[in-house]
C-alpha cells in the first residue's frame, strides 16, 4: 500500500485518518471537508481509495453514506473496525480543573455523557472532533476543552487531561473502503460479505416474501436498513449486509428470489469479512 492516497472525512487527527494508519499504514492519508469531496476524490482518480465510517455501535449508522453510496458508482472493497477512544485535551499546562465547556463532534459528545455530567462541564458541538481540537490549540484558552483522538493531540500539540472517556468500552465504529474499481474479494478462501441495496415492489408483503429466500438457504444476514428515497414517504430503499459471495450458490437462489419482488437491486461490494466478527462470534 505504500505511496497510494486514501481520502477521508474531517481534519487531521480524526478518527478516520486513525482507521487509515490502522488498516494502512504505509499509505497517506487525505482529508476532505465533507463526505461529498471524499466520494468525489476517488471518483475523479485524485486519490485510490476512501475511508468512509457508516455505523458506530453507540451512536448508530451514519445515515449520510446510505444516501450517496447508490449514485457513487464507488465500490466497497473492505471494512474495518475500530475501538474508539476518546481523549479529554486542553491546551500545554491547563488542568482538568480549568476546563469550562468541552467542543466535539456531536457524536463524540454523546459517547462521553458521563464524564462531561461528572465535571460538570458544558458541551459545545463542533463539525468534528479533529477539528475541535485544533481550535481549541489555536486559542490557547486553558478553560477550552476538546473530545478527540490521541492523535489529534500529537498533531495540535495539546495535553491529554483524562483517558478514554468514552461511556461504553465496546464504543467501535466500523468503515469501509471505497475504490473506482469493482474488485470483488475471491470465493472460498475466506469469510466474505456481501453489501447491496435494493427497493421492494409496490406489492403486499413485499419485503417479508423478498427475505424468505436468505431464511431458506441458511444466508446469515448482519444488517437490514430502510431509508426514504429523495424524501419520499412512499419510495424506501433498504441497504443490506449478508454473509457469503454471490456466486455462493446459497446466496445466488437467495438474490434471485429478491429479485422477484424487488425493483432495483445493486450490489455494492464483495470484500474480505474483517477478523472482528470472528471475535464478536466467539464472544456470542
Amino acid at each position: 500500500m505504500s505511496n497510494k492516497k486514501i481520502v477521508f472525512q474531517g481534519e487531521p487527527g480524526a478518527n478516520s485518518h486513525l482507521a487509515i494508519h490502522e488498516a494502512y499504514p504505509e499509505a497517506e492519508a487525505v482529508p476532505c471537508a465533507t463526505f461529498e469531496d471524499a466520494f468525489a476524490a476517488v471518483t475523479s482518480g485524485d486519490t485510490e481509495l476512501a475511508m468512509i465510517p457508516v455505523e458506530n455501535s453507540v451512536a448508530g449508522r451514519v445515515a449520510d453514506i446510505h444516501h450517496l453510496m447508490p449514485n457513487s458508482k464507488l465500490h466497497i472493497v473492505a471494512e474495518h473496525f475500530m475501538p474508539v477512544r476518546h481523549q479529554l485535551l486542553g491546551v500545554k499546562g491547563a488542568t482538568i480543573k480549568d476546563i469550562k465547556t468541552v467542543e466535539s463532534h456531536v457524536h463524540a459528545l454523546g459517547q462521553c455523557r458521563k464524564v462531561i455530567r461528572q465535571l460538570g462541564i458544558k458541551a459545545v458541538v463542533a463539525a468534528d472532533t479533529a477539528g475541535s481540537a485544533r481550535e481549541v490549540a489555536e486559542t490557547g484558552d486553558k478553560s477550552r476543552g476538546s473530545i478527540a483522538s490521541r492523535l489529534a493531540a500529537e498533531i495540535y500539540g495539546l495535553d491529554i487531561l483524562q483517558e478514554d472517556i468514552e461511556d461504553e468500552a465496546h464504543n467501535t465504529t466500523r468503515f469501509i473502503v471505497l475504490s473506482r474499481e469493482n474488485k470483488w474479494a475471491p470465493r472460498g478462501k475466506a469469510k466474505v460479505m456481501t453489501t447491496f441495496v435494493f427497493e421492494v415492489k409496490n406489492v403486499p408483503a413485499a419485503l417479508y416474501k423478498a427475505m424468505g429466500g436468505f431464511a431458506t438457504n441458511g444466508i446469515n444476514m448482519t444488517k437490514l436498513e430502510s431509508y426514504m428515497i429523495e424524501g419520499n414517504f412512499f419510495a424506501t430503499q433498504f441497504y443490506a449486509d449478508v454473509e457469503g459471495h454471490p456466486d455462493d450458490q446459497r446466496l445466488v437462489y437467495a438474490l434471485e428470489e429478491l429479485s422477484f419482488f424487488s425493483k432495483k437491486l445493486t450490489i455494492l461490494g464483495v470484500y474480505p469479512a474483517h477478523g472482528f466478527r470472528d471475535q464478536e462470534t466467539n464472544k456470542a
